[in-house]
């Protein structure tokens, strides 16, 4: 029997969700005041950040098997910042804090500035209904 190879990888997950949150943030600089689609762009940059921070341990798992101990902990440092900004936004996004949402959004850009979103992507809107998933997600906690 053959081994089955996954085409989806932790990387090529991280580094679309990554493209998704950029296209996000530059729609949700687009708007001049708060809409629900402006909440839906920003539970969808939350829910997206907390993707990412769950891929780490996934490609870490590898590295760390391997006994590239110090690989692992450098890649864990260099992504903890998404858990970190994702609590925060989420606070600052239930307490309809706008002001520090546009704080928050400005540090994720900067750490993900390297993103290329080409002009004709392919990403289209995955923010639609993120609102009410981030609602019903907090409910459940």
């Amino acid at each position: 029997m053959s081994r089955v190879i996954n085409p989806e990888t932790a990387g090529k997950q991280r580094k679309r969700l990554a493209r998704s949150v950029v296209l996000a943030i530059r729609e949700l600089g687009k708007q001049t005041e708060p809409t629900a689609d402006s909440k839906d762009m920003a539970a969808f940059i939350v829910l997206a950040l907390q993707e990412i921070h769950n891929t780490i341990d996934t490609t870490v798992a590898a590295w760390e098997k391997r006994g590239y101990w110090v690989k692992a902990d450098r890649f864990r440092l260099e992504w903890e910042w998404s858990q970190l900004l994702s609590e925060r936004l989420r606070t600052a996004l239930m307490d309809d804090d706008w002001a520090s949402m546009a704080m928050l959004l400005a540090q994720v850009a900067q750490k993900l500035n390297k993103e290329q979103i080409p002009t004709r992507h392919r990403l289209g809107t995955p923010w639609v209904g993120a609102w009410k998933h981030l609602q019903t997600q907090g409910k459940s906690e």
